[in-house]
């Protein structure tokens, strides 16, 4: 088992250096977007130009012959887990999933003849809700409609993950998956503490996760990822201390540590959970430490601004080559420039357009039935938000900004441009939390909890709300 860096979990004081950190968390301690896309969401616009879309994807070009990622959105749960911010459907009825799938497959003919059949699927992600919600028939069925509509890869280089509940996967069902083309698993631990557990509604003892480990494994998947989730109720130290214990033990190629957002205004199962359980920022400023000096101290490389990995994994070499993106699934490799989202809810970033499926599921039939594409709120992006996305998704992915290449790409005199966002960046860099030099912005160590804050000056949209319409409400940064 690896060290728990005990100068931050037992000490009664927090040590000097800790304690800059602890007052660097009440300084920046603020809303911000999580900048999985730019424009971000709160840009979507119902009038959005789909008919531009639609024009551009009936021309030929490069863009018919370019790799894909597709992601599939499945938003069945047998329970609610009270933290969860994911477009859901709680029910035990399996029936439901019947009448989605067969929706699901109507868009993805109405999607397919769109986009054709020339671009290699390099990457897939099925996410939720939950996944393997469907059955065994269902999931072969699914996975045998996207490779009549979709060039899928059955060699080379290519990552089709999938996301399960440890508390409903069968070995079966491991198998199963294995054999329809899956090559990466996600297991949402989130935390190992049995309070913790209670108190989000999502019981998984260890005793049941590590055979679970062991199966996967056995199936010779090309990678096994944990997520886990900071700031939850009952948390601190020393039960975060004892989740990284059993985490480590089992040795994921790959964790991805979220900040929970509590936003129970926007989401209603987080009502249930008793905001006076919450650690305070300064308190998850130093779970976040703690996670990451027992992971670096384990041979995890810190990736980006919240995932971990073991040396020999792509990620790791993809940050090293500038390959490491950042979307809506959060980090993975440069694998693909367009992301095909299917199912309610499911966002496309394709060329110069985001789009956004209908939310609602009702409403998602409805035009499935009518035989229209499902998006109902998009964007087109322009070449200031092209700008600001190459900049904004470099600090965030690569922790750092090219300068010199940035002018060259954009034909522009970076600092004359952004002298006002290098102005707000200063008193960050008097902070110690990154460099500016002539030729490029590099974020430290002690920047990368900080990220989103040094990301947001670039965004030009956070003081642009719409007529009357309330501000978007984004999550804490800390």
């Amino acid at each position: 088992m690896t060290s728990i860096p005990q100068d931050l979990v037992a000490a009664t004081s927090i040590a000097p250096e800790h304690k800059r950190d602890m007052d660097l968390a009440i300084k920046y301690a603020c809303q911000g977007p999580r900048y999985t896309s730019y424009p971000t969401a709160p840009q979507f616009r119902q009038d959005f130009p789909l008919d531009q879309y639609k024009a551009w994807q009936g021309k030929d070009g490069d863009h018919k012959r370019a790799p894909l990622s597709l992601y599939i959105h499945l938003p069945f749960c047998n329970d609610i887990c009270y933290y969860c911010a994911c477009n859901k459907i709680v029910t035990r009825e399996q029936g439901v999933a019947r009448q989605y799938l067969s929706h699901l497959e109507t868009e993805i003919e109405l999607q397919s003849q769109l986009v054709g059949d020339k671009r290699p699927i390099t990457q897939m992600h099925w996410g939720g809700g939950t996944p393997t919600y469907l059955d065994h028939a269902e999931i072969t069925e699914l996975m045998h409609t996207l490779a009549s509509h979709f060039r899928l890869l059955d060699k080379g280089y290519r990552e089709y993950s999938i996301e399960i509940d440890p508390r409903t996967i069968e070995s079966s069902t491991i198998a199963l998956l294995k054999g329809v083309g899956f090559n990466r698993i996600s297991l949402g631990i989130q935390d190992f503490d049995p309070l913790v557990q209670k108190a989000v509604n999502r019981i998984q003892p260890y005793k049941e996760v590590a055979p679970l480990v062991d199966c996967i494994r056995s199936h010779d998947f090309r990678s096994l990822s944990f997520d886990l989730i900071y700031g939850l109720p009952h948390q601190d130290r020393y039960t975060m201390s004892e989740t990284l214990r059993k985490v480590i033990a089992l040795r994921p190629d790959r964790i991805a540590c979220y900040n929970y957002a509590h936003l129970p205004e926007r989401f209603s199962s987080q009502r249930a959970i008793d905001r006076l359980t919450l650690p305070e920022p300064q308190e998850k400023l130093l779970l976040q430490q703690i996670i990451s000096h027992a992971l670096q101290d384990a041979g995890y490389l810190h990736i980006g601004m919240d995932h971990y990995v073991l040396p020999d994994d792509e990620l790791a070499l993809a940050q090293r080559e500038g390959r490491l993106q950042r979307n809506f699934q959060g980090y993975s490799l440069h694998m693909a420039d367009d992301l095909l989202g299917l199912g309610v809810s499911a966002i496309s970033q394709i060329g110069d357009f985001y789009l956004q499926n209908e939310r609602g599921l009702d409403a998602y039939y409805e035009m499935i039935d009518q035989g229209q594409l499902p998006s109902t709120r998009g964007c087109k992006v322009s070449s200031e938000d092209r700008l600001r996305r190459h900049i904004i998704m470099g600090l965030i992915s690569e922790l750092k900004l090219d300068i010199a290449e940035c002018n060259r790409q954009f034909g522009i005199d970076f600092t004359t441009k952004f002298g006002d966002e290098l102005k707000a960046l200063r008193p960050m860099e008097q902070d110690g939390l990154l460099d500016i030099s002539e030729e490029e912005i590099s974020v430290n160590h002690r920047g990368r909890p900080f990220l989103r804050n040094i990301c947001m000056p670039f965004d030009a949209y956070l003081d642009d709300h719409r007529g009357d319409q309330p501000p978007p409400r984004f999550s804490a940064t800390i």
